[in-house]
C-alpha cells in the first residue's frame, strides 16, 4: 500500500511540473487578438434598442445604432490592409452567412450608415469606433473596404488580432 502511494505521489509530482511548463510556454506563444463589431444606423427609439455613438475623433460625428451588431469577427474569413489613393483601407471579407447579412442590410439601407468599432492590443484594452461607411450600393460580394481613424499600426494591429481570432474561431469550427 505505501509503495503505490509513493508512486501516485510521483506521478502527481510529475504531472504538475509538466503542467507548469506548458502553462509557461502557452504564455509565450499567446498570439494578439481583435474583435470588430459592425453595426447598423438606425432612428433613436424609447425602449433601449439604440445607443448614440461618436466616430472620428477629430471632428467627432454622433450617431444612432442598433444595440446589437449585425456582423462581428466570427463572420470574417479574411482582414487585410490595403493601400488605396491618399493612404490606406481595411478589407474585411465575411463568410456566406455574414455575406448574405451585408448584402441584406446594404440594399435595405441606402444611405445609412454601418457603423465599426475594434478592439487590438493587450486584453483588448484598445478599442474606439473606428469608421461609419456611407451604404451607396448593395454589397453583394462580401467584401467592406472602409479607411479607419486609425494609424496604420493600429490597423496593423487589428489586422492581425482578426487574423488570429479568424484562425481560432474556425480552428474550433473543424472539431
Amino acid at each position: 500500500m505505501m509503495i503505490c502511494l509513493q508512486r501516485f505521489n510521483l506521478y502527481l509530482a510529475l504531472a504538475a511540473v509538466l503542467a507548469l511548463l506548458c502553462g509557461c510556454q502557452t504564455g509565450k506563444n499567446k498570439e494578439p487578438m481583435a474583435a470588430l463589431r459592425i453595426h447598423i444606423q438606425t432612428n433613436p427609439d424609447s425602449i433601449g434598442m439604440s445607443q448614440q455613438v461618436r466616430v472620428m475623433r477629430d471632428e467627432p460625428v454622433l450617431i444612432t445604432i442598433a444595440h446589437t451588431p449585425i456582423l462581428t469577427e466570427a463572420n470574417l474569413t479574411s482582414a487585410k490592409v490595403i493601400n488605396v489613393p491618399g493612404g490606406f483601407a481595411i478589407a474585411l471579407q465575411f463568410d456566406e452567412t455574414g455575406s448574405w447579412t451585408l448584402e441584406q442590410y446594404s440594399a435595405a439601407n441606402p444611405g445609412g450608415h454601418f457603423v465599426i468599432f475594434g478592439q487590438w492590443g493587450d486584453k483588448l484594452k484598445d478599442g474606439r469606433w473606428l469608421a461609419a461607411p456611407i451604404i451607396t450600393q448593395r454589397i453583394s460580394n462580401g467584401l467592406l473596404v472602409f479607411t479607419p481613424d486609425a494609424s496604420r499600426d493600429e490597423a496593423n494591429q487589428l489586422v492581425l488580432g482578426l487574423t488570429n481570432a479568424i484562425k481560432k474561431i474556425h480552428k474550433h469550427d473543424l472539431k
